[in-house]
């Protein structure tokens, strides 16, 4: 299964379903999916929903996932990383921050593996659409604060779409251990300003690999070396 990237703390774009020829992939970030016109079929971890406008969606980064056009469908992708939402906070709010995100990638990859998510108030569509509305703008026109508005706008999205979500179903076997690839790719990109830490010995004894290994690791993963990789993030963050 092919994996896709996120070079970036965050990216928004609208465009046309034709560009998602190539999946379903395994993304290695989250992924809000707001449909915007169009039918056809979501299909995730295997399994298939359908869709519609107005559908939205999140995919974590355990979800492998496409789509399948029946009619002409445009979407607007909000893609982020861990990262984006541990920025500009203290010690102590990035471990709420990441608390709550992991409590969040559990709830919905319950829901992707066994059903569709749907958003049941009418003012709660209304509302994300909104929210996603000021997010282009601010992504697009980039005003004072707007990064810091953007990680608002996107936790504001994320409660909005996990109320309509009952935590209650979540069963126990549920949980699972987050790929080691998920946990390399996260530390690279909290640890990007910082060289020594980047390199192969020093991510070696960080995650247990052998120095010979992590980077055949990391490339068969990935699909990248892991300076091909580091040098794509680092051009994309200046």
């Amino acid at each position: 299964m092919k994996t896709k990237h996120l070079y970036k703390p965050l990216d928004i774009f609208v465009s046309d379903m034709e560009h998602w020829n190539e999946r379903p992939l395994i993304y290695q970030f989250f992924e809000i999916v707001q449909i915007i016109e169009g039918e056809g079929t979501r299909i995730i971890n295997e399994n298939k929903f359908p869709y519609r406008k107005g559908s939205i969606f999140l995919f974590t980064p355990l979800d492998c996932r496409g789509f399948e056009s029946t009619t002409n469908t445009r979407y607007c992708s909000i893609r982020f990383s861990e990262v984006f939402l541990e920025q500009y906070k203290t010690k102590n709010e990035k471990e709420k921050v990441l608390l709550w995100l992991k409590q969040l990638e559990a709830i919905f990859t319950h829901h992707n593996r066994f059903e569709q998510v749907l958003i049941k108030e009418p003012r709660d569509c209304d509302m994300i659409s909104s929210l996603i509305e000021n997010m282009l703008v601010e992504y697009n026109d980039k005003p004072s604060y707007f990064d810091e508005n953007l990680q608002h706008l996107v936790i504001l999205v994320l409660n909005i779409i996990a109320r309509n979500v009952n935590p209650q179903q979540i069963v126990s076997d549920t949980t699972m251990d987050e790929p080691l690839i998920n946990k390399i790719l996260v530390y690279l990109h909290q640890q990007i300003h910082c060289p020594k830490n980047l390199r192969i010995k020093h991510l070696a004894e960080q995650f247990n690999l052998s120095a010979n290994y992590i980077g055949e690791y990391f490339k068969n993963l990935t699909g990248d070396s892991l300076h091909c990789y580091l040098t794509q993030y680092k051009m994309n963050i200046c």
